[in-house]
C-alpha cells in the first residue's frame, strides 16, 4: 500500500534507541509508511525493530555495511511516499510533527519545512530546549537558507529529524552526497530548497540524541572542520546566485576560530596534566 508520507529510519548497531524512536514515529496521528533499513547491524537491531507488529513498518537489512551517504540513498529509494522524513534510529519525533509538516508541505511552492529541535541525553533527559534555525521562521528562499547554513553551521540548523521535503526533489539533486559525511544532511537540504522555498517552523517537532556512540560523537574534530571547509566553498561553487564569497569567508572565519579554541582547550588540559605531575 502506497502512502503519502516515509518516515525512513537508517538503523546501524541502534540496539540501545530504535525502539524509542520507532515508538515515537508510530504515534503519529498520520497514516505513514515507516521504512527501516539495517545496516548490517551486529546487535540484533533488526530483530528489534521486527518485534513491532505494525503493518506500516518494513525491515529492510544490508548484506554488508555500506558507507552513511550510500545507506540513506538506499534507504530512501525503498521508500514510496510522496513526503519523506528522515529519522536517526537514536532520535525523536514529537507527536503530531509529521501532519503538522505534511500540511505545510501541501503548498507546492515549500519544497521543504524543518523545525526547531530539542538536544537529549543517552538517557532521553532533556539536556537543551527550542534550539536552531537562527532567522529562518516562515518562509526564505534558497539564498537565505543556504546564507544561514554556511554562516552559522549545520549544528545551528537542526537534525534530518526535524525536516521534511518531496521525493521526487531528492530524487531530482540526486540524493545524499556522501563524501562529506558531516554535513551531508544540510547540503541535501540546501538543494532540495532550489525547488521552492523553505519554511522554518517555530515549534519544536523533533529531539536530537546527544550520545557517545552516534556519528557526531565518533568523528574527530578535525575531520568536522575540514569537511565543512570543503563543504562552504563547493556550495558556493555549485549555488553562486545563493552563496557569496562573504558568506563562505564568514563561515570559514568560524570554522577557524572553533579549530583555535579547540587547540586552546586542548593546550591548556596537557598543561594541567602536566603540572598535577610536578
Amino acid at each position: 500500500m502506497t502512502r503519502s508520507v516515509s518516515v525512513c529510519i537508517p538503523a546501524y548497531n541502534a540496539a540501545r534507541t530504535v525502539a524509542e524512536t520507532l515508538g515515537s514515529v508510530l504515534a503519529q496521528d498520520l497514516d505513514l509508511e515507516v521504512v527501516v533499513l539495517d545496516n548490517a547491524s551486529g546487535d540484533g537491531t533488526g530483530d528489534i525493530v521486527r518485534s513491532f507488529a505494525d503493518p506500516r513498518i518494513t525491515v529492510h537489512r544490508n548484506e554488508s555495511v555500506l558507507p552513511i551517504g550510500d545507506n540513506w540513498n538506499r534507504l530512501v529509494s525503498l521508500s514510496t511516499g510522496e513526503l519523506v522524513k528522515i529519522v536517526c534510529a537514536d532520535d525523536l519525533v514529537a507527536p503530531g510533527a509529521v501532519a503538522a509538516q505534511a500540511e505545510i508541505l501541501a503548498d507546492s511552492s515549500v519544497a521543504i519545512v524543518s523545525s526547531r529541535f530539542d538536544v537529549i541525553g543517552e538517557d532521553g533527559a532533556v539536556l537543551e530546549k527550542d534550539l536552531g534555525l537562527p532567522g529562518l521562521d516562515g518562509r526564505v528562499g534558497p539564498r537565505e537558507l543556504m546564507r544561514v547554513i554556511v554562516r552559522r553551521g549545520p549544528a545551528e540548523f537542526g537534525p534530518t529529524a526535524a525536516a521534511m521535503f518531496r521525493r521526487a526533489d531528492f530524487d531530482r539533486v540526486g540524493g545524499i552526497r556522501g563524501d562529506l559525511v558531516f554535513p551531508m544532511d544540510v547540503d541535501l537540504f540546501a538543494r532540495v530548497a532550489t525547488s521552492g522555498c523553505f519554511h522554518g517552523m517555530r515549534e519544536r517537532t523533533a529531539a536530537w540524541r546527544s550520545s557517545s556512540f552516534n556519528l557526531c560523537a565518533t568523528s574527530s574534530s578535525l575531520s568536522k572542520l575540514t569537511e565543512m571547509l570543503r563543504f562552504h566553498h563547493r556550495l558556493r561553487s555549485d549555488h553562486p546566485r545563493y552563496v557569496t564569497w562573504g558568506d563562505v569567508a564568514a563561515g570559514d572565519a568560524r570554522l577557524v576560530g572553533a579549530g583555535l579554541e579547540r587547540v586552546r582547550v586542548r593546550a591548556g588540559s596537557l598543561l594541567a596534566r602536566r603540572v598535577e605531575r610536578v
